[in-house]
């Protein structure tokens, strides 16, 4: 068993974090056990990632949560419907085709034709099974494009109000000297005077 990890979390861990507890509220999981997934993963006990998720990385990812439980919703009323879609497709072909009674004969061309109704029902299931894996792994695919692309963005911000803070510094510094060289020229300016010498002319004198 690999010692339990101490040391400061790096920014790939904590998108590591949000993917699996998003995709836990996403799924109708809990958050304890999506720590419980990433501490095994990451070596980490399962507190250390819920003092993270808490202290640092849910601010982050405010919108991507409320996108989570939305989803969870919606595949929640996916669920009921689909249930309910395969409840009357079952009705249906029970009144669609009715049990044979011992009475009646069964011939070897009936047997064949349903072996190759049922062999059609069961590709065409498997397809749909297929096509429903490649749908939940592009989603999955997207949302963790979305996920590092939310987090780019929150980094991205942080370091443009950096920039604009240390711009409006700049800006007061230039300032204060513009106006330390107005003072320093109208100072000067102001211990100048001119005085007439022996033949009428106005001649400059420092004071």
């Amino acid at each position: 068993m690999s010692p339990t990890r101490q040391d400061a979390w790096s920014q790939d861990e904590d998108l590591l974090l949000a993917e699996v507890v998003l995709r836990h509220i996403r799924e109708g999981g809990t958050q304890l056990q999506a720590f419980e997934e990433v501490g095994k993963q990451l070596s980490r006990t399962s507190a250390a990632c819920g003092f993270r998720w808490n202290s640092f990385v849910r601010k982050q990812y405010k919108s991507g949560i409320e996108l989570a439980k939305k989803q969870r919703k919606e595949l929640k009323k996916q669920g009921v419907s689909a249930e309910k879609d395969y409840q009357k497709e079952l009705t249906n072909e029970e009144a669609a085709s009715p049990a044979l009674s011992m009475s009646e004969s069964v011939t070897f061309q009936s047997v064949l034709h349903f072996l190759d109704d049922l062999h059609k029902k069961a590709s065409a299931a498997s397809s749909i099974e297929e096509a429903k894996e490649k749908s939940i792994q592009k989603i999955k695919d997207l949302e963790k494009k979305s996920y590092s692309l939310a987090a780019e963005n929150e980094r991205l911000s942080k370091n443009l109000k950096a920039i604009e803070e240390d711009y409006r510094s700049l800006i007061e510094i230039m300032e204060r000297a513009r106006k330390m060289v107005v003072l320093q020229e109208e100072d000067r300016q102001q211990k100048v005077k001119f005085q007439m010498d022996k033949n009428g002319n106005l001649e400059r004198v420092e004071k």
